[in-house]
C-alpha cells in the first residue's frame, strides 16, 4: 500500500507525534509498504507533476524526526519558520499526497489531530485515514465533555468542574472544591499543563499555566486521588491487557512519559487482582463506546489507594506510538509486535469505514 504517515503539526506534543510517526513509517516500510513520513504543517515542497514519486524516495521523510526533548517545542518560533507563512494548517502538498495514498496513517497527537478537525476534513475530501472518527475524537478531546458522558453512561470518573477566562478567579469555596486538587487543560495530552496543587498559591499558578498550554479556553479542576494509574488500550472495541504505570518520582508527567527510565510500566499489572483488572477493562470498553469511538484509543484509569475504587480519567483518541508508549506494550502482551499493531490499526480502520 501507499501510505502517508501524517505527524508533527503545531501541538505541544509535536515531538512525540514525529517520533510516533517515524516508528510507524519505518515498520510499514519494513513490511513492504510504500510509506512516507509527512509533517502536516510544513508539508513537502515538491513539483506537483511528480508527487507520485514521493512514495519511492529513499529517505521516506524520516529526517524530520529527531527525538523527544525534555521540554515542549516553541510553537510560535516553529510557526514563524514556515517558508510560505500561510495561515492554512495544511502545509504544501499535504492534501494532495494524502489523496494519492491508499490510506493516511494519522500519527498526530493533541489539538488539531485529536480534536476531530483533521478527521472531519478528510471525511469531506474523501481521504481514507486511520484511527477514530471525527465525533469520537471531538468528544474525547474535551476532558469535561468526556467526563459528563462518562457519568451519564455509568463509567466511574472523578467529579470535576471547569474554569474559563471569565471565571478563573472564582474562589474555590464557591466552586465547592477543596485542596489538594488536580488542575489540567481541558483539551491537551501527554500530561502537559497537569498540576497537583496543595496550596492556594500553587493553585493560582497552576491555573495560569494550564491556560497557556496551546491557548486553552478552559481548564479542568478535579479532586486529587492518590493512587496508581493504569492504561487500558482498546482496539475494535476490545480492551487489551492493562499497563500499570509506576513513575520514578511519583508523577507521570511529560518528561517521565517519554524519557528513558522515567517510569516502570508493567503489563500485566502486578498490583491488581484479575477480577479488578477485568472490571477496569470492561469500563474501558464502555467508555470507548460511550464516546462513540471506533478503531482504537486508550483509556486512562486511577485506583484510589485508600478504598480500591477505580476511576476513568480520560480517553486518548490517538495514543502515542513511540518505543516507550503504552499501547505497543499492551499489544505485545496480547501477542502482537509493533508491526502487527500498525497493520491491525490499518485493517481495523479499513473495515470500520471503507469496506
Amino acid at each position: 500500500m501507499k501510505i502517508i504517515v501524517l505527524a508533527g503539526g503545531l501541538s505541544p506534543e509535536r515531538d512525540v507525534s514525529l517520533t510516533s510517526g517515524a516508528g510507524i513509517c519505518k515498520t510499514l516500510r519494513e513490511r513492504g509498504h510504500q510509506a512516507f513520513l509527512l509533517d502536516v504543517f510544513f508539508g513537502l515542497p515538491y513539483p506537483s507533476e511528480k508527487l507520485s514519486e514521493v512514495f519511492e524516495l529513499p529517505g521516506a521523510g524520516l529526517e524530520i524526526a529527531d527525538g523527544i526533548k525534555t521540554t515542549t517545542p516553541d510553537l510560535k518560533a516553529l510557526k514563524a519558520s514556515r517558508p510560505d507563512q500561510s495561515e492554512c494548517y495544511f502545509g504544501p502538498n499535504v492534501v494532495e499526497l494524502c489523496r494519492l495514498a491508499d490510506i493516511t496513517f494519522i500519527a498526530l497527537h493533541g489539538s488539531v489531530g485529536e480534536n476531530g478537525k483533521i478527521q472531519a476534513t478528510f471525511d469531506i475530501l474523501g481521504i481514507k485515514y486511520t484511527g477514530p472518527n471525527s465525533l469520537g475524537c471531538s468528544l474525547s478531546m474535551n476532558k469535561l465533555v468526556a467526563k459528563q458522558i462518562f457519568k451519564m453512561s455509568r463509567v466511574p470518573t472523578p467529579r470535576g468542574t471547569s474554569l474559563t477566562w471569565k471565571t478563573k478567579d472564582t474562589p474555590l469555596d464557591e466552586l465547592g472544591y477543596y485542596l489538594p486538587l488536580v488542575i489540567k487543560p481541558c483539551s491537551s495530552g501527554s500530561s502537559i499543563g497537569v498540576y497537583i496543587v496543595h496550596t492556594e498559591d500553587e493553585y493560582r499558578e497552576a491555573v495560569r499555566q494550564s491556560f497557556e498550554v496551546d491557548r486553552q479556553d478552559e481548564v479542568v479542576i478535579e479532586p486529587y486521588i492518590k493512587g496508581r494509574e493504569y492504561a487500558c488500550s482498546i482496539i475494535g472495541g476490545k480492551a487489551f491487557p492493562l499497563v500499570e504505570i509506576i513513575p520514578k518520582n511519583g508523577v507521570f508527567n511529560y518528561e517521565n512519559k517519554y524519557q528513558s527510565g522515567g517510569a516502570e510500566e508493567l503489563c500485566p499489572p502486578r498490583s491488581l487482582d484479575e477480577k479488578t483488572q477485568k472490571k477496569i477493562r470492561r469500563a474501558g470498553e464502555k467508555a470507548f463506546e460511550a464516546l462513540r469511538m471506533d478503531v482504537y484509543a486508550r483509556a486512562d484509569f486511577i485506583v484510589d489507594e485508600t478504598d480500591g475504587r477505580f476511576y476513568c480519567l480520560e480517553m486518548n483518541g490517538l495514543p502515542g506510538m513511540t518505543p516507550s508508549s503504552l499501547i505497543p506494550k499492551a499489544a505485545k502482551a496480547e501477542g502482537l509486535d509493533y508491526g502487527d499493531l500498525c497493520e491491525l490499526i490499518i485493517e481495523e480502520s479499513m473495515k470500520t469505514r471503507y469496506l
